[in-house]
């Protein structure tokens, strides 16, 4: 069985690409501001200007980077079964991250998301069987800013079972959600061999490190956290204007993350990640819909394999306002894309708006989507041999093919069978099931989920660490209470 796959790079460009990025490394260098990653670069050998802070090279610590970085591992769920497989072009999908607005479902206008939000998205994608992992969602507004990043963290462990992409705004509050994440997972040694989460680590275009980021990036080597790159050249803004140029940085900035992680220890995964786009020079917009945005990812997933690194992709996304057509054309095209460039791990699904809304509608919706999606890449399978021969010379001109045991072996796996969220049926059929829209259809599925929801596996003690852990932090900057959980 052939599966499809997208190749936008010849091997020539694709080598060229990779010489680009290392010489970047070596001239003019990666400006990096922290301490510990300077030091770790000037004894594995590269030229580093302390006071200017900026790290030259050379292709040799580049090159031996590669070579101890895994080319595979795999993320687990809380009751420690295999999930989300990086390695190869197996492809799973998790939810966009970060957002600062929910999509209200009655006011189809966004608006601060609080506690209650996050958990309802949080116990949706554990419904969705098309979605693999978890994210930290929603930045809560019910909390104080300084606690934001851990409390998506914690609420999330409270409610998850599926292993979740997350990641730290500061230095100190990483070191509190990696002890979140050993309580569940039964300590740090269970935490590095069956890992529960990935942290996104963020270089800044053009080639630099900020402290906190870079610090997370050496803190997960450390601990055998699997950490993933998000390279995030802007084309034509932060990044060279042309796709090409756009996708020579995000190789530079990523190479980088990769030398500074492996030198603080060699063999901890990394994943070859990144949420670039173009900037829209009418709007001064960066649209992740933007076909060329959907271009420089597949672009730079085709490197990350040619690199051997197991690969991610910020797609599956629009920067519509609201569930509408442009939201669907952008979230699927940008999925397909995805999903045949072969990147593991996709992210994006439930968002809008620039990556700063989510919908608890989309998501479901775009749950159909990665159906469809997961169904078009998994191929075209031979079931029988012959073909179809036998079957077609037994039934003759007779077109009985809805009555033969062949179609009852077989439907369920030749067919991705949508949910009610998708309308199949004819015009007389939509308008006796109420005529009601996509959107209203995914506002009924939602509530419909919801309700299915089966609670983690967490225990009472863990959750109490938990609370105690994330309470002790609030009350440093002036909470004297967390939101209480809801059912």
């Amino acid at each position: 069985m052939q599966i499809p796959r997208l190749r936008l790079l010849d091997d020539e460009l694709v080598e060229k690409i990779i010489a680009e990025g290392i010489a970047l490394l070596e001239n003019p260098g990666i400006r990096i501001h922290n301490q510990e990653a300077l030091e770790l670069l000037a004894n594995a050998g590269a030229k580093v200007d302390f006071q200017a802070q900026i790290a030259c090279i050379p292709e040799m610590i580049t090159r031996q980077a590669l070579k101890t970085a895994p080319h595979e591992f795999t993320l687990f769920d809380l009751t420690g079964n295999p999930v989300v497989h990086y390695y190869g072009d197996k492809i799973h999908f998790d939810p966009g991250s970060g957002g600062l607005a929910i999509l209200d479902s009655q006011a189809e206008r966004p608006r601060s998301p609080v506690t209650g939000d996050l958990v309802k998205f949080i116990k949706l994608v554990e419904t969705l069987p098309q979605i693999d992992a978890q994210s930290t969602a929603f930045i809560c507004s019910d909390v104080v800013p300084e606690i934001g990043d851990l409390y998506r963290l914690y609420l999330a462990l409270n409610y998850m079972n599926k292993p979740i992409i997350t990641g730290a705004f500061r230095k100190d509050t990483w070191w509190i959600m990696k002890e979140m994440l050993s309580i569940v997972a039964g300590g740090d040694k269970a935490l590095a061999s069956k890992p529960i989460a990935v942290f996104d680590v963020c270089p800044s275009p053009p080639l630099l490190w900020s402290d906190t980021t870079c610090q997370n990036l050496i803190d997960c080597a450390r601990h055998s956290i699997p950490a993933q790159l998000i390279s995030m050249p802007l084309a034509g803004a932060t990044a060279p204007v042309t796709l090409a140029g756009a996708v020579v940085q995000h190789t530079a900035e990523s190479l980088s993350g990769v030398v500074i992680h492996q030198l603080a220890k060699a063999g901890a995964p990394i994943v070859w990640g990144g949420s670039p786009a173009i900037f829209d020079m009418r709007e001064g917009s960066t649209p992740m819909g933007a076909v060329e945005t959907w271009m420089i990812s597949a672009a730079y997933v085709q490197i990350g394999k040619a690199l051997g690194l197991p690969t991610h992709a910020y797609m599956g996304m629009s920067d519509a306002k609201i569930v509408d057509a442009q939201c669907g054309l952008e979230s699927m095209g940008s999925n397909f894309v995805a999903a045949l460039s072969g990147a593991n791990i996709i992210s994006g699904c439930g968002m809008l708006d620039f990556e700063s809304c989510l919908s608890f509608e989309k998501l479901v919706i775009d749950a159909e989507m990665i159906g469809m999606v997961k169904r078009f890449v998994s191929g075209i399978a031979v079931r029988d041999d012959p073909i179809a021969i036998t079957l077609m010379q037994k039934s003759g001109h007779r077109g009985d093919f809805l009555a033969s045991p062949h179609t009852r072996k077989w439907y369920r796996q030749e067919q991705y069978l949508p949910s009610e969220v998708i309308d199949r049926a004819s015009f007389d059929g939509w308008k006796n099931r109420g005529a009601k829209t996509t959107f209203e259809r995914a506002r009924q599925r939602v509530e419909k989920l919801i309700t299915t929801y089966q609670p983690n596996t967490v225990s009472a003690e863990q959750r109490r660490e938990l609370q105690s852990v994330t309470l002790s932090i609030a009350r440093k900057f002036g909470m004297d209470a967390l939101p209480p959980l809801p059912q």
